[in-house]
């Protein structure tokens, strides 16, 4: 990275960057985000980040009724001018899929997007990224939390009158949900991991 192109980037403009802004700064490392017109740079995850993930995609994956929802990962959602987030996985629409140079989905794609927490990022986990998300009309969010190595999802639904999420359930062991489609996933298989 040329010390020009890293001096571009580290200073926001005036009003903050917008969701258009991620795919034209040169030199942004993988991963990055943006909350509130400010890039969030995303530190390398631990080993937990990424058994939860796998195990999370699999059944996610496995359950899913592939003629009306994938399952993705790695892509940014765009929420509004200054909201681009990156879930750590969604599910989408199967309709809304994009081109494979695409970076981001609409947020009117997601059904449900899901962030493991990790200590860096626990404040945007837990309370903004959510709201952001409830703002957006994503009818589904699920925040995955480390139970000494083992997963523990909490479970949320869109309230759209309020548009802020209500707790479906917290799993320790097993999800067992009827939404965004029937879910059956044995949270204990990050054992064999």
């Amino acid at each position: 990275m040329s010390a020009e192109s890293a001096f571009q980037w580290h200073r926001p403009p005036a009003e903050g960057f917008t969701a258009d802004d991620l795919d034209q700064i040169p030199d942004l490392p993988s991963h990055a985000e943006l909350i509130d017109g400010s890039l969030i740079l995303v530190s390398p995850q631990k080993r937990f980040h990424m058994k939860a993930l796998r195990l999370l995609e699999n059944a996610l994956s496995g359950c899913a009724p592939r003629d009306r929802f994938l399952v993705s990962r790695e892509m940014s959602v765009v929420l509004s001018p200054k909201q681009r987030p990156e879930p750590d996985l969604i599910v989408i629409h199967a309709n809304a899929e994009i081109d494979d140079d695409a970076s981001w989905y609409p947020a009117d794609a997601v059904v449900l997007a899901i962030e493991v927490v990790s200590p860096e990022s626990e404040i945007r986990d837990r309370v903004r990224k959510p709201q952001l998300y409830a703002e957006a009309g994503i009818p589904c969010f699920w925040r995955v939390e480390n139970a000494e190595g083992k997963p523990v999802v909490y479970a949320y639904e869109l309230d759209p009158a309020t548009k802020a999420y209500v707790a479906l359930g917290i799993f320790r062991d097993r999800v067992q949900l009827p939404t965004p489609f029937p879910l059956d996933i044995d949270l204990t298989e990050i054992e064999r991991m």
